[in-house]
């Protein structure tokens, strides 16, 4: 079975399209054969494209996700998708909530697959500057590189 991954924040234009960004450049850089999406778990940017900020901390590093748009969670994710991955508890609590009874998808927070990392958040960018974009996107990388080495050791 092809892996497949949700990742979710609270609106789904910085975060979770930057951790999409991240894990499908991983993928690609060690030939992992996987789904990947992102969404938010609130319906403010339903259709938007990512912050104009997340689309130039991204770009700076050699991707593009202007085309990417915002969607909410719907509970058939849960079955949909092997792994949903939040970027903060709030969102995995939520996450919980929204999970129906026959939900297949693991949970787990980004940062649980960076060792030294686990349980904590990666930080909203939304309301700061330009900085905060990059200190995420190297959250985001780092989390995506430790998920993507962890589904090879399961496929290997």
């Amino acid at each position: 079975m092809t892996p497949s991954v949700l990742f979710v924040c609270l609106g789904n234009i910085c975060r979770s399209p930057l951790a999409e960004a991240a894990f499908r450049e991983e993928a690609r850089r060690l030939m992992l054969d996987v789904i990947a999406d992102s969404a938010g778990t609130g319906g403010w940017h339903v259709g938007d494209p990512p912050d104009p900020r997340a689309q130039a901390v991204a770009r700076k590093n050699g991707v593009d996700i202007s085309s990417l748009r915002g969607r909410q969670v719907k509970p058939a994710d849960f079955r949909r998708f092997t792994h949903i991955v939040a970027l903060d508890e709030d969102n995995l609590a939520n996450l919980r909530r929204l999970a129906p009874a026959d939900a297949t998808a693991d949970l787990s927070l980004l940062l649980d697959h960076v060792e030294g990392r686990e349980g904590q958040p990666v930080a909203d960018p939304y309301f700061g500057d330009d900085e905060g974009f990059d200190v995420t996107w190297a959250d985001v990388t780092a989390g995506a590189r430790g998920l993507a080495a962890a589904l090879r050791r399961l496929r290997d």
